[in-house]
């Protein structure tokens, strides 16, 4: 398998993770012909920081169980966004109203875009 469906691969699997918790508006955006930050950003909203702490880190134990950790992590105890930084994919977990102030989709307008849902 490729790197770049490897990493399309880890994205899915972050945004079904998110799911698990009952993240709403999971989209995958494919950055990897736009910028050098990474291949693919996966952002999911929660309804309160409890759940957004929940949907981080059911996506960080479950890609932990894989045998996948992250590089980086950051906002847990705040709970308005949390970031999880697995190098190739960066997973945004925000509380809606955060996510709809920074607008990620929006200022990464020409990026490919696929929406998650519950299988």
């Amino acid at each position: 398998m490729s790197t770049n469906n490897t990493a399309l691969a880890l994205a899915r699997r972050a945004g079904q993770l998110a799911l698990s918790k009952k993240a709403f508006d999971v989209k995958i955006l494919k950055l990897k012909d736009l910028s050098s930050v990474c291949d693919y950003f996966v952002i999911a909203s929660g309804e309160a920081d409890i759940q957004v702490n929940a949907i981080a880190e059911a996506v960080e134990d479950g890609l932990r169980e894989e045998g996948i950790k992250p590089f980086h992590r950051e906002g847990r105890k705040s709970g308005n966004w949390v970031l999880l930084d697995y190098v190739d994919v960066v997973v945004h977990v925000f509380y809606e109203p955060t996510r709809r102030f920074y607008a990620l989709e929006k200022l990464w307008g020409d990026a490919p875009a696929e929406e998650l849902a519950d299988e």
